[in-house]
């Protein structure tokens, strides 16, 4: 049985955590979470201060059915097709998300209180076609606390730019390698040096870069189990840590250079780094690992909801464990790479796979959104 002392303990891990600069997002979303008035219990009592969804989040929300029912009716009366139902439901969600969390934008200047919807994942190789989906999930859910989701793919670069110029906020997605991660971060320069050019106000204009974690531990220790030497069995559980560390190494050297002081001179927002992925995927690892060891100033971490308890239950929040692990970071991708494990093919691979999941999910949903609605439109008939 946890005592009154101990409760008052393990709740106060996500207010360290906040305290440390992290800002706390539930990497999760449905409409009863929303109607429930869970939502809004986790703003006040779990340091919640935005929201992420994916299209795997959306898929198990609306694939249950659960609380979408009266709505998929109406538009089966309508006849509308499933692709325009999924999007009437997914921004009908995030709009009332935005408005739950609109005090904490508020609050915050803009800062937090954000609610993240991505754009169709079918279109993550087609950069016209997602600028074009941005700006129209952006005028859909027309809240100024949105933002919109792009894939970090070689295509999406050049839309991250656009959108940024166009001054409509966004959260990149899918990011595994450092490199890319630069390419990210020189991608929301050039967007708000777009904006400037434009006359538009930078202080309006926030971004978040998703840089994925647990993913790169599952495929990297899975190829040094198969290796199965005490050298590379050493090594599991290190990378995915070291790759977010050099990622924040990444992100001070960026955010302190020339090219970012003018555009700071002109109120413009830093692009903050966000953990995703960061619910543990080996059962042998601590469930809060990828919070405690992830503790730095100016980020985000989203979480998934089972995470978010485990953290207030257990977690232990000391401080920085980021900025002074630079080094050992280093130190241990090099002794990946000297075990013939390829960072760049593995991130590669991790790209590919993370953008055809979404697709995947996505078209599940579609298919069960298209079974509803036939269903419901021969019942209305």
């Amino acid at each position: 049985m946890i005592t009154v002392t101990e409760a008052t303990a393990h709740a106060g891990a996500l207010k360290r955590l906040s305290g440390q600069g992290v800002s706390i997002w539930l990497d999760d979303l449905s409409r009863r979470r929303i109607e429930s008035g869970n939502l809004a219990e986790l703003v006040a009592t779990r340091n919640v201060v935005g929201v992420t969804t994916n299209p795997s989040i959306f898929q198990a929300a609306i694939g249950s059915g659960a609380g979408y029912e009266e709505q998929l009716t109406d538009l089966a009366v309508r006849g509308v097709t499933a692709d325009e139902a999924v999007r009437m439901m997914t921004t009908a969600d995030v709009r009332a998300a935005a408005d739950v969390l609109r005090p904490v934008y508020e609050a915050t200047g803009g800062r937090d209180g954000r609610v993240s919807v991505e754009v169709d994942p079918r279109l993550a190789h087609d950069t016209r076609a997602t600028v074009a989906e941005a700006r129209q999930l952006a005028w859909l859910v027309d809240r100024p606390n949105v933002m919109i989701k792009i894939p970090a793919t070689r295509a999406g670069l050049p839309a991250i730019m656009e959108v940024i110029g166009a001054g409509i906020s966004v959260n990149v997605t899918l990011i595994f390698s450092l490199v890319r991660y630069r390419e990210v971060m020189d991608a929301y320069l050039a967007g708000l040096e777009r904006a400037q050019a434009a006359g538009l106000d930078l202080a309006s204009i926030h971004s978040v870069a998703s840089f994925f974690v647990s993913r790169v531990d599952a495929e990297i220790d899975k190829r040094l189990t198969l290796l199965g030497t005490p050298r590379a069995l050493a090594l599991k559980g290190r990378a995915a840590l070291a790759n977010a560390r050099l990622a924040y190494e990444a992100y001070e050297q960026v955010f302190a250079g020339p090219r970012w002081q003018a555009l700071g001179g002109a109120r413009a927002n830093r692009q903050r780094p966000l953990w995703a992925s960061t619910g543990v995927k080996d059962p042998a690892y601590k469930d809060t690992l990828y919070v405690e060891e992830l503790v730095a100033p100016g980020t985000v971490n989203t979480l998934p909801e089972a995470t978010l308890n485990a953290v207030a239950d257990h977690g232990d929040v000391v401080g920085d464990t980021v900025t002074g692990g630079y080094a050992q970071a280093r130190a241990d991708l090099a002794a990946v790479e000297r075990l013939g494990i390829a960072y760049d093919e593995v991130v590669r691979q991790l790209e590919d796979e993370g953008v055809a999941t979404f697709g995947v999910a996505w078209q599940e949903l579609l298919d069960a959104v298209t079974k509803s609605l036939n269903s419901k439109g021969v019942d209305a008939e």
